[in-house]
C-alpha cells in the first residue's frame, strides 16, 4: 500500500500541478504576510469546480489591488458592499468579518505564524483545530456583536476543518515542489489530511478509512493510518488521494489489488 500511495502522490506532486490549483495564488507573493492571507482566503473558498475557485480567487486579488497585506492593514475591505458575492455562499460581509480578525492578529503578532507560535498550537495533538479556536477568539473580539456563518467552522469538535488543513499543507510542507513551507511554528509531522467527500470516498475504497462521516474523527482516523507510512509527513498523501480519486484507481485497487501491485 505504501508503495502504491507513494507512486500516486509522486504523479501529482509536481510543478505542473500548480497552474490549475488554488495553490498558484499564494505562490505569486514573496512576503510571509501576503502568502498567509492569500493561502487562507484561497483555501477558504476552495469548494466547487476548480476553474470557478481559481476565477474567484483571481477576482479577490483584484479587489485587493494585488497587495493583500496592505489591503488588510488599511482596512480596504470596509469599502466593500456587504452583499457582494465573493464565491458561491461566501459574501463580502463574511470577508470583512474574517479580515477584521486577521488585521488584529497582524497588529498584535506580526504574522499568523507568530500567532500560532504564541498560542503554542504545535504542542496540541491537533494543531489546526487549536489554531482556529484561538483565531476565532481574536476574530470575535474584532467584530463585537457580529457573527459570520461563513467564517471558520464553529464546532471544532466535529468539523473536518478541510480548508484550514489545506492552507496549512501549503504553508508548512517544505518539499519545494508544490507547497511553500514558509511556516516554522508547526512541524509537517503534525499536519492532518484535508478531508472532503472525494478524499473520504477514495480512502474508504482503499481500506484506509472505516468511518462513514467526513468529520473530524474521520480525519484523525485517516491521518493516523497515513502516519504509519510517512510519520514525518503524512499530508504528502493528500496528493495520492486526490489523484486516485480523479483516476478511479482506488476502486480498482479495492476490487482487484493485484492489478495495481497491492
Amino acid at each position: 500500500m505504501k508503495e502504491f500511495l507513494d507512486e500516486q502522490a509522486a504523479m501529482i506532486c509536481r510543478p505542473e500541478f500548480i497552474a490549475e490549483d488554488p495553490v498558484q495564488f499564494p505562490r505569486r507573493f514573496e512576503s510571509l504576510q501576503d502568502i498567509e492571507i492569500v493561502s487562507l482566503l484561497a483555501a477558504h473558498i476552495a469548494w466547487g469546480k476548480r476553474s470557478m475557485i481559481c476565477r474567484d480567487v483571481e477576482r479577490l486579488l483584484v479587489l485587493m489591488d494585488h497587495d493583500p497585506y496592505r489591503y488588510v492593514m488599511e482596512e480596504g475591505y470596509l469599502d466593500l458592499d456587504p452583499d457582494m458575492n465573493i464565491h458561491r455562499t461566501f459574501f463580502a460581509r463574511d470577508l470583512r468579518h474574517m479580515l477584521a480578525g486577521l488585521r488584529e492578529i497582524y497588529r498584535r503578532f506580526g504574522s499568523i505564524d507568530s500567532f500560532s507560535a504564541a498560542v503554542d498550537a504545535a504542542s496540541d495533538t491537533a494543531p489546526a483545530w487549536k489554531l482556529v479556536g484561538e483565531m476565532q477568539k481574536v476574530i470575535a473580539d474584532a467584530n463585537p456583536g457580529v457573527v459570520s456563518k461563513r467564517g471558520f467552522p464553529a464546532n471544532l469538535k466535529t468539523t473536518a476543518l478541510k480548508r484550514v488543513n489545506m492552507a496549512l499543507r501549503w504553508l508548512v510542507r517544505d518539499d519545494g515542489i508544490v507547497d511553500m513551507g514558509v511556516w516554522k511554528s508547526i512541524p509537517k509531522s503534525k499536519l492532518y489530511i484535508p478531508l472532503d467527500v472525494h478524499v473520504g470516498n477514495t480512502a474508504r475504497d482503499l481500506g484506509l478509512l472505516s468511518r462513514k462521516q467526513d468529520d473530524r474523527k474521520a480525519v484523525e482516523e485517516l491521518t493516523v493510518r497515513l502516519r504509519e507510512f510517512r510519520p514525518d509527513d503524512p499530508a504528502y498523501y493528500d496528493y495520492a488521494l486526490f489523484g486516485i480519486g480523479v483516476t478511479g484507481a482506488g476502486k480498482t485497487l479495492r476490487q482487484n489489488p493485484f492489478q495495481v501491485g497491492y
